[in-house]
């Protein structure tokens, strides 16, 4: 369970930077360089992610569980998931889903952290996805307080296109279908639907 949170706290205390200390990264780059921050970013981010997925997949082995929701719950998660993977692809697919959404990659994760706490019930779930719900919840209301203050940095994306809202409808529910079907079994050893 200590890699877990251990993991948890460099994964999202790094992309927490901006909502405990706005300009951060901007004094850092300015002191530092571009592909400092970039770099280092990235280094915290990948470690944190590693030890998450070793941390989660030992909790695993011998879960504490702190509670049991009824069997109607994980339908309810089925139903939750099905827009993640669009609203995913809609952050980088300017048109109307990202309007819409605002901010659909955090709306994403809430979903994801939501619907995962709807079908998991122990404590390294809920240190998991409930951690990352937190977070997704914090940072949002973090980018509406900075958006207020001035212009947050673009996040990198195609040009604004009518056939953006298609691709990323088409491409998340062709995402959603195969993660459901093989996808989530390969790779975390769970079939979603027995």
């Amino acid at each position: 369970m200590v890699w877990l949170v251990l993991g948890l706290v460099l994964f999202l205390g790094v992309h927490s930077v901006a909502i405990v200390a706005p300009g951060a990264r901007e004094r850092f780059v300015a002191q530092r360089g571009e592909m400092a921050w970039k770099g280092l970013y990235s280094l915290v981010s990948v470690l944190g992610f590693v030890l998450i997925v070793v941390g989660y997949a030992a909790a695993r082995e011998h879960p504490v569980v702190l509670y049991h929701l009824p069997t109607a719950a994980r339908h309810a998660t089925a139903l939750l998931m099905l827009p993640v993977f669009v609203l995913l692809l809609s952050a980088y697919l300017p048109g109307r889903i990202q309007r819409a959404a605002k901010h659909p990659m955090l709306l994403a994760t809430k979903l994801w952290a939501l619907s995962h706490l709807l079908a998991n019930g122990t404590l390294a779930d809920v240190l998991l996805f409930g951690g990352f719900l937190a977070w997704a919840v914090a940072d949002r209301i973090s980018v509406k307080r900075r958006s207020a203050a001035g212009p947050l940095r673009p996040v990198p994306a195609l040009p604004a296109s009518a056939w953006n809202d298609a691709l990323a409808l088409l491409g998340g529910l062709a995402l959603y279908v195969g993660f459901i079907l093989w996808a989530h079994a390969a790779w975390i050893g769970v079939r979603p639907f027995g």
